[in-house]
């Protein structure tokens, strides 16, 4: 967060609200788009602890982004809120016991969630999906040209 923020308040206000091609996210709706991300998978990182499987509920990322109109938000104002979420979500990271982060699974979802799917009934873990998580993340930075 602290070598990527920079680089990301660097884009001028006018670059980060152009799309690249029609239908396709602008910076400012990539960002919202990690922020929608950062909004469930807190909370699934959480709830993880508290359960004996890993299903989550999934979401319609176009929906969302759509319907909170991050095209229209300030950059800066995006920008602080994904790096200020993204800072506590990896305090609850931390936080997590390895014995709970790195318990085997089979009855999970990520055949659906996770960015890199692994096969339902194959055995996962809740590190594994967290460490999805930052790649997923990794990957929507680079979209937009910010190398993590």
């Amino acid at each position: 967060m602290e070598r990527v923020t920079p680089r990301l308040l660097a884009m001028s206000d006018a670059d980060s609200g152009r799309r690249p091609a029609p239908n396709k996210w602008s910076p400012r709706e990539v960002i919202g788009h990690l922020i929608d991300s950062a909004s469930n998978n807190h909370q699934r990182f959480v709830r993880a602890q508290f359960q004996d499987d890993l299903m989550f509920t999934g979401y319609d990322q176009d929906a969302w982004v759509r319907t909170q109109k991050y095209q229209d938000e300030p950059w800066r104002d995006l920008v602080t809120l994904w790096r200020t979420f993204n800072l506590h979500i990896a305090h609850v990271i931390e936080s997590v016991p390895a014995d709970v982060r790195t318990r085997t699974h089979t009855r999970h979802n990520f055949d659906a969630l996770a960015w890199a799917p692994v096969a339902a009934g194959a055995p996962t873990t809740l590190d594994y999906f967290m460490s999805d998580y930052v790649g997923h993340l990794k990957h929507h930075l680079r979209q937009i040209g910010i190398d993590a």
